[in-house]
């Protein structure tokens, strides 16, 4: 490489850096304007939940009725607070009635719910713990607002009525909204043992002079704010969104991965799902939703209550008033993103981990979840499964490997040969004969060109299948091996006072030791490329830029990914310095060069083509000349 080439690619590297910083710079001022505008909405809901809470419980006072139904404040001083008044008098006793949380729990969750508007009012998740080492609450109090909305002469929103409790257990909750006919909305939910589902009956019973014929839908809407639980906020971002099924559909849809979205979706939907990187809320209607509006916003990372991200639901859902009771049924999923307990549904909720296309998912769920769980029933420390699951991967690929390393020994050792061919031929003119003398000292040393290629490509797809397996792996979270204390999150040995664009505010040591293992590999087959100036540039970019990249990749990554590319590279090297050492016989394939030299050998169609085209190539060179004269 000669001084130009150099002074090229370090301008190439110190544009991309400034760019990078720059681009990065008005990332941040824009996100920053857009999140003061934008996140408004979203404080002033979680405000206003909490606020509502807070200002019943100090002033009840203030929600008290005079003899005509009207609000009044009891108390001097207090301004009054106004309610809507309704024409059904049982609701307006409802809507100024006390709330009560009522809880059901099993050894999985425990989920409580508020008598007002018979909605979750937290979610606690038993087994898990957040990052700082407090209860999992996928909902935390007061941070859901679920509501039903159907027209009973007027429009009632469930949301804001206190329901009368029939049942409560640790199993089963029952709580009726009242009407003055008679009737009543029930919300009955049960929860089994051992379950992470929440089965609902949603009921309208003696409705029938209450609800008008003619009404054939009601809404549901449901906000719910899901607070920061990882160690990680890219990844957390990055590995959270809304997911949604529709009916008979193999795929499931999604908007968000760390961006805000919405999704009209005018077509039945089995279920969504408000998914965190480990953690999701479901809610599945068994007759589909008739249509449905979703939407997701994310927190920035210095949000000061911690929260990640803001969903909503907005559901319509078919209704026919035709007899005494008609039941609605529907599920709530409130629990983690575990593959075979998801499956277990048979509802397609094992979907939303995010394991890559159909090839790279295929490679995940056929052959690395099965032997990852394996391991996981014998061995406690995930660190070493890795470690059993990167020797099994290079088990098994091995046959590619050797035939790829075996290739490309043999070129190291024709490696003279080779550039005895590139002095010959040091014009552009001669390109075609250089090639066909390439291809006929490949033949003599037998071999095959693409023999070192192929079969690496082969194993890209196991590559990014553990690639999108590791962040998305509930199995390493808080799992600790060494230095890093969670290996679904990045390891930090030290933390810096700044933070450098693309590469964060702290030293990975498992992506940093994985660069340089990648960076030693690097050299150790960069004697096997030829010193043709014109591949200088493809010998900087595998043995320096590469591993730079990777380290700005992986910094921020799962440890458990970069501690798996170490352990990769690391076996690649060990294979490499094996087969270099004691399979290759350097002496034979000199012979075998010898004995052939001068021979005719016999050719390949591609060879012959090849031929033909350089003869045509020699015959329009001639032409250009003649015609010039």
């Amino acid at each position: 490489m000669n001084k130009n080439t150099v002074i090229g690619f370090i301008l190439i590297g110190v544009i991309l850096f400034g760019f990078s910083w720059y681009q990065s710079r008005q990332y941040r001022k824009q996100t920053e304007i857009r999140a003061r505008a934008d996140s408004l909405a979203m404080v002033q809901m979680k405000e206003q939940m909490r606020a509502d809470s807070i200002y019943r419980a100090e002033h009840p006072e203030l929600y008290a009725k005079d003899s005509a139904g009207a609000v009044s404040a009891v108390a001097p001083g207090h301004a009054v607070r106004q309610r809507p008044i309704y024409k059904d008098s049982s609701l307006n006793v409802a809507s100024s009635a006390e709330e009560t949380l009522h809880t059901l729990s099993n050894d999985r969750i425990e989920v409580t719910y508020s008598t007002k508007g018979a909605q979750p009012y937290s979610v606690m998740i038993r087994d898990y713990m957040t990052y700082d080492s407090t209860a999992l609450y996928l909902i935390r109090p007061e941070m859901s607002e679920y509501g039903i909305t159907v027209y009973a002469g007027e429009s009632i929103n469930t949301k804001n009525f206190v329901f009368d409790v029939a049942e409560s257990t640790d199993s089963t909750l029952v709580m009726r909204l009242p009407f003055a006919g008679g009737g009543y909305i029930e919300q009955k939910y049960s929860l089994a043992p051992g379950s992470y589902m929440v089965q609902n009956e949603l009921s309208f019973v003696d409705m029938e002079a209450v609800i008008p014929r003619n009404v054939s839908m009601f809404d549901i809407d449901w906000n719910v704010v899901i607070p920061r639980l990882e160690k990680g906020y890219n990844n957390e971002v990055q590995y959270s969104k809304v997911d949604y099924r529709f009916p008979d559909d193999k795929k499931v849809h999604d908007i968000g991965r760390g961006r805000d979205g919405d999704k009209r979706l005018d077509a039945r939907v089995s279920w969504f799902a408000f998914q965190q990187q480990f953690f999701s809320a479901i809610m599945r209607a068994k007759e589909d939703f008739a249509s449905t509006d979703l939407r997701v916003k994310f927190f920035e990372e210095d949000d000061p209550q911690r929260d990640l991200m803001a969903c909503s639901a907005r559901m319509r859902s078919e209704l026919d008033i035709n007899s005494s009771r008609v039941t609605v049924p529907f599920e709530f999923y409130f629990g983690p993103n575990d593959f075979k307990t998801l499956k277990s549904y048979d509802q397609k909720y094992e979907k939303i981990i995010p394991l890559g296309g159909w090839l790279v998912g295929w490679i995940s769920r056929i052959a690395i979840i099965p032997c990852f769980d394996f391991f996981g029933r014998f061995i406690g420390n995930y660190g070493i499964i890795i470690l059993l699951m990167t020797l099994l991967i290079k088990l098994v690929v091995s046959p590619l490997t050797i035939k790829s390393y075996m290739s490309s020994a043999k070129m190291n050792v024709i490696r003279p040969e080779i550039d005895k061919l590139n002095e010959k031929y040091p014009r552009q003119e001669d390109a075609m004969k250089k090639s066909q003398a390439m291809m006929n000292l490949y033949k003599r040393a037998g071999i095959n060109p693409m023999g070192g290629c192929l079969p690496m490509l082969l194993q890209f797809p196991i590559l990014f299948a553990m690639f999108r397996f590791f962040p998305a792996s509930i199995e390493l979270r808080q799992q600790s091996f060494l230095w890093a204390d969670d290996l679904s999150a990045y390891d930090s040995i030290l933390d810096l006072p700044f933070r450098i664009p693309l590469y964060g505010d702290h030293v990975s040591l498992f992506a940093l030791l994985m660069a340089i293992s990648m960076f030693v590999y690097s050299k150790m087959t960069s004697s096997q490329m030829s010193n043709d100036p014109n591949m200088a540039g493809m010998k900087f970019m595998s043995v320096w830029l590469m591993p730079v990249m990777m380290l700005f990749i992986c910094n921020n990554l799962s440890s458990g990914l970069s501690y798996y590319y170490l352990l990769s590279n690391l076996i690649t090297m060990f294979q490499t310095w094996f087969i270099r050492r004691f399979v290759v016989d350097e002496k034979k394939i000199h012979a075998q060069l010898a004995a052939t030299e001068g021979k005719p050998l016999p050719k390949s169609k591609w060879q012959q083509r090849l031929e033909e085209a350089q003869k045509m190539q020699e015959k329009a060179l001639k032409e250009q000349q003649r015609r010039r004269r």
